[in-house]
């Protein structure tokens, strides 16, 4: 099967060119990838509930893949705790070679097709849970032998890709494909292939954490406030909702802990 990601890029002589027109086409090339995202949607919206549907009975959330795809998993499962309030664990992202190669490359750890299924079997996965496996190529044996047992046992099963017709296609319940076609400089699929992961892995979880009354309005009322920063963010919500002076708001959230318990305590006669 011929890989898209892999084919020769639509650019050549690459070293040739000045940084003005390096970064101009790599730019030309990135504004594409949005409406690759955009032809996912529907399959999107349908794998979004299904995961709702059992994050409401008690399931969690995994993300699966090697190199850029399991860090990109890692980066939005880490981000949702303290965006979102959840515990740590509700969403979490394993990557080929455990946590050395989030930072370093572990070799050949991707291509162990048994391994993925023995880091969830540490989290005591079971079948109220959800599991995406993340592959630019579809044909990562780390997160395809994963995808196969999940669903062979009745968890949940979703995939990220950027290949149309790829394995990883035919293992799970829900195949999400955004096709970016060549990258930039070939092969490099951390460019397109990973932007469009990361689009799509952010509607995934701020859509689902929406769906599960995470936000009100479009506030982040339960996000963790662990630097000044948030804090005067926390401290601006309240502000603006309850239409009370900013020292005010400040005192509420500070008595109250959260942007929706400080809310709350407001509103009450």
């Amino acid at each position: 099967m011929e890989r898209i990601t892999e084919s020769t890029s639509r650019y050549d002589h690459l070293e040739r060119m000045t940084t003005d027109e390096l970064l101009r086409n790599i730019n030309s090339e990135d504004r594409t990838v949005a409406d690759a995202v955009a032809e996912t949607l529907p399959g999107l919206a349908r794998l979004v509930d299904a995961i709702v549907e059992r994050m409401r009975a008690g399931g969690r959330l995994f993300y699966l893949g090697a190199g850029t795809s399991g860090r990109l998993g890692i980066v939005d499962a880490s981000e949702c705790p303290p965006t979102f309030g959840v515990p740590h664990g509700l969403v979490t992202g394993l990557i080929a070679g455990g946590d050395t190669a989030i930072r370093k490359a572990v070799e050949h750890a991707e291509d162990d097709h048994e391994q993925a299924w023995k880091d969830l079997q540490e989290h005591a996965i079971g079948p109220a849970d959800t599991v995406i496996g993340i592959a630019a190529s579809g044909s990562t044996p780390y997160v395809i032998g994963a995808l196969e047992t999940c669903r062979a046992k009745g968890i949940l099963t979703g995939a990220i890709t950027c290949n149309p017709g790829s394995p990883i296609t035919t293992v799970c319940d829900h195949p999400i494909v955004a096709v970016v076609g060549p990258e930039f400089v070939t092969g490099s699929t951390r460019m397109k292939s990973g932007t469009a992961q990361k689009l799509i892995l952010n509607m995934i979880s701020t859509s689902v954490m929406i769906k599960l009354g995470r936000v009100q309005g479009n506030r982040m009322v339960d996000m963790r406030m662990s630097n000044n920063k948030l804090i005067d963010r926390g401290t601006r919500m309240v502000m603006d909702a309850l239409s009370i002076p900013y020292e005010q708001a400040n005192e509420l959230l500070r008595q109250h802990g959260s942007v929706r318990q400080a809310m709350e305590a407001g509103n009450r006669p």
